[in-house]
């Protein structure tokens, strides 16, 4: 009998050792799942895209974009925010991401980020470390969210004393995936005082780069046509290739710098009888573009590009656009351009008279962007 009660109290014991083992163990799994921050509810989100800092903190709203380190977010309480990448701990996208990899892959489907690990889940599942993304584009793989675009014109009409007509035009078109850049490019100007025309001025362009790396891209063909009669100009043709290097590219500054060799054709408008109206040339082409975003309501811009050619061509030209854009209501704008154009030696027109080297023309307008 003393052996039996002995017995059960020795297995009381033992049961409210293993009580209070259970019991500590367990405890500091529940203190840390009492202390864990909240999340929004696995797997993946429906509606809106979450960002997780660092600290902790979570952001819901729309993913925009993601491009040297500075990840764009419309944040449902917070408007736009440019954040550093570095600083980002998780990210669940509701919406389709296009993610493209060092290694030329682009990854379609929702984002899933997590430390350094990245997941794409599409029709086909991607997993890299994170340290291999080159850049995060929101929406899914058509034509119409690869383009941006402006359109701005400007014109002047006065009539009594004086008939005048003014009128001047730019656009600018972009296509850009995470490989490719087009650009289509014009301007036009266009003046007339008294049934005279005093100013007819035409430039088109359009370039492909191709990116092989972060920074450097190359330029398979470049073209531009450009005709100006009051600079002796009735039409010159530019084909060209190169290779350029993008210095900056973040949400507020981009800035690139080109160069290359072009095969160039000058057409005359009028021309001395011993001379011929048309004239080859190779050129040296380089060029620089910057656009800085100074506040949230002025853009900055300058654009310019030379070219070295054969004296008969004019020896040495360039074209020079600067200004600011002065945002007014939603995608509505108000610019100011400062055109400058040269030619180092003009043709000598066939009453004699030699062009002016310059032409400076200073235009305001509207802009509309997409």
């Amino acid at each position: 009998m003393t052996y039996l009660i002995l017995n059960r109290k020795l297995e009381s014991f033992l049961m409210l050792i293993l009580i209070a083992a259970f019991v500590l163990a367990a405890s500091p799994v529940l203190a840390e799942d009492g202390e864990k921050s909240w999340q929004p509810q696995p797997p993946m989100p429906d509606d809106f895209d979450w960002v997780q800092m660092t600290s902790g903190e979570w952001l819901k709203g729309e993913i925009i974009a993601m491009y040297e380190e500075e990840f764009e977010f419309d944040s449902k309480e917070f408007d736009m925010q440019t954040l550093d990448w570095e600083d980002i701990q998780q990210i669940r996208s509701a919406q389709t991401m296009q993610v493209a990899f060092l290694d030329d892959t682009i990854a379609i489907g929702k984002l899933l980020v997590d430390g350094d690990t990245v997941r794409v889940m599409g029709e086909q599942d991607w997993e890299y470390e994170r340290a291999q993304i080159l850049s995060i584009t929101a929406g899914e793989p058509k034509e119409w969210n690869y383009w941006s675009a402006k359109v701005s014109a400007g014109f002047n009409i006065r009539s009594g004393n004086t008939d005048q007509t003014e009128f001047n035009t730019k656009a600018d078109f972009m296509r850009r995936t995470p490989k490719n850049r087009i650009n289509f490019d014009y301007l036009g100007t266009f003046s007339e005082t008294n049934g005279e025309t005093i100013a007819d001025s035409q430039r088109a362009s359009a370039g492909w780069n191709h990116f092989i790396s972060r920074r450097f891209y190359i330029t398979p063909v470049y073209g531009e046509y450009y005709r100006d009669p009051f600079q002796n100009i009735a039409s010159r043709w530019t084909l060209g290739t190169g290779l350029g290097y993008q210095i900056i590219d973040t949400s507020k500054i981009n800035w690139s710098v080109d160069g290359g060799i072009a095969y160039q054709l000058t057409n005359f408008d009028d021309v001395l009888s011993e001379e011929s109206d048309s004239e080859s040339s190779p050129a040296l082409v380089l060029g620089t573009k910057y656009d800085n975003e100074l506040t949230g309501w002025l853009d900055y811009f300058f654009a310019y590009k030379f070219y070295i050619v054969n004296e008969e061509s004019g020896t040495y030209t360039h074209h020079l656009e600067t200004g600011f854009e002065f945002d007014l209501i939603g995608d509505l704008d108000f610019d100011v351009t400062w055109v400058w154009d040269r030619i180092k030696d003009p043709r000598r027109k066939t009453d004699g008279t030699l062009p002016d080297s310059d032409d400076f023309r200073m235009m305001f307008g509207l802009g509309f962007s997409f």
